[in-house]
């Protein structure tokens, strides 16, 4: 990449010789800076649909004065130009035959830092950032939306700062716009710390933007990104935490899956193994497992929630984790999973990190009438829990187990999951029994039992 300035351009007045998708978003931007008709512009130097890396074209990057009545700090706001489509023309983006439809992948990202008191140029690492989302998009084709998380597990900038991962909201100046090849949001990325993306994690993201806006230091109503922010909005006000708790008991939680050190087994009458563990799950069942779980488990009845993007996980959302790949038929893929094999006795093997988010899921998910999936990390299985008011699975309250080739399904009544939230009690502190792993738990007359094991 590297840094150029845009053409010049007054506001309403079309640039000449600007393909109509560009100009679009550029009369946007000019809408709202209309003494900024040439910012500064990080570049491709080699473009995408030439063989280049990045797929953004551009990244313009402007001076905001901010809104000191309302506690919007002075900042640098950037804006993709590449993830809609800037040239209709086919040569990075399909054609859209009208304009109703999203152009290209129907959005740009955005972000706002917060200016540094000597800064009088905009730092260019944002737009390294928006690159790698974009590849990630292009690569995925998995869109990215106001309330999404993604988890980042490193500095934005590069460094020591706490602010790790992003939370996506909708920009509050630039609004959508139609084009003639498509309409065109604006994402825009909020950097924040470890705890408050396990809140949007546990909850939901939107609920987690609300209360950083409420929070000035912490992006306040533009929720504007500082670098320098050294305490979490938990940190700054403790009553926060109250607050997601109550969301979660009230409205559920919006993490669908994780990633986990976890296997299922089948137990005979003799209480031992009826069979070796299941085979490794390939690439294709990864695939049908993911199809089937977003399109209701080949059901004509109310899918599942979706997995992905609204009801994001980290197998979903984690950039640094290969994406799933080409996307399938949900229901004849389902099919080649096999036809379904009722067990009677299962025994669950987990580890203490994603054991225990199981509470959570007992309390944020099945309660609510959602399903919750655990995806081995050695590729050996995947096991969902559901609730009996999901349709659409293969399991029913007659038979609450059942596999389909390397996945497990169980199904919990709601007055199991009680049972289950209580007895699974010590697992919210997970530090507080790591010197009693592994830990066994049985339900002898719900002929299940899980052991959950050390991370290590």
């Amino acid at each position: 990449m590297d840094s150029k300035e845009s053409l010049d351009g007054a506001v309403g007045v079309p640039l000449p010789g600007v393909p109509v998708g560009l100009e679009a978003v550029y009369a946007c931007c000019r809408s709202v800076y209309p003494d900024q008709t040439n910012p500064l512009q990080v570049t491709a130097v080699v473009k995408f649909w030439l063989g280049g890396p990045d797929p953004l074209d551009y990244i313009s990057m402007y001076s905001n004065p901010g809104d000191p009545e309302r506690h919007v700090p002075p900042h640098w706001h950037y804006v993709s130009l590449g993830l809609s489509d800037l040239h209709g023309d086919g040569r990075v983006h399909e054609r859209n035959p009208c304009s109703d439809g999203p152009s290209g992948f129907g959005f740009e990202l955005s972000l706002r830092l917060k200016k540094e008191p000597t800064e009088t140029a905009p730092p260019t690492w944002p737009a390294a950032l928006m690159q790698g989302l974009a590849r990630y998009v292009f690569q995925s084709e998995n869109t990215l939306c106001s309330g999404d998380h993604v988890p980042w597990h490193a500095s934005l900038d590069g460094s020591e700062s706490r602010i790790q991962h992003m939370l996506m909201c909708e920009d509050p100046q630039l609004h959508p716009i139609a084009t003639p090849h498509g309409t065109v949001n604006f994402v825009q990325i909020i950097g924040v710390c470890a705890e408050e993306l396990q809140a949007a994690q546990r909850w939901n993201g939107p609920g987690v933007l609300e209360l950083l806006r409420s929070i000035p230091v912490a992006g306040g109503l533009w929720l504007t990104t500082d670098m320098r922010r050294g305490e979490s909005i938990f940190e700054i006000n403790p009553q926060l935490q109250d607050e997601v708790e109550k969301g979660i008991d009230n409205e559920g939680s919006n993490l669908s899956g994780v990633s986990a050190k976890c296997s299922w087994e089948e137990i005979d009458e003799m209480g031992e193994p009826s069979e070796p563990s299941s085979p490794r799950i390939s690439k294709i069942e990864s695939e049908q497992i993911r199809h089937a779980l977003r399109m209701g488990l080949a059901s004509e009845k109310t899918p599942l929630p979706s997995i992905s993007r609204k009801e994001s996980s980290d197998m979903e959302l984690d950039l640094r984790r290969s994406s799933f790949q080409s996307e399938v038929d949900a229901q004849s893929n389902f099919l080649e999973l096999g036809t379904p094999r009722v067990i009677n006795t299962v025994k669950i093997n987990i580890n203490l990190e994603a054991g225990a988010l199981l509470p959570l899921a007992l309390r944020g998910r099945i309660k609510h009438g959602r399903h919750f999936t655990f995806k081995s990390l050695n590729g050996d299985c995947a096991i969902t829990l559901v609730s009996s008011r999901v349709e659409g699975a293969f399991v029913d309250t007659t038979h609450p187990f059942g596999a389909r080739g390397p996945w497990m399904q169980i199904l919990l009544t709601d007055d199991f999951v009680d049972i289950m939230a209580t007895d699974l009690e010590a697992l919210t502190d997970p530090d507080s029994i790591k010197g009693d792993l592994p830990k066994h738990y049985r339900w002898p007359d719900r002929q299940l039992s899980l052991t959950v094991m050390p991370d290590e």
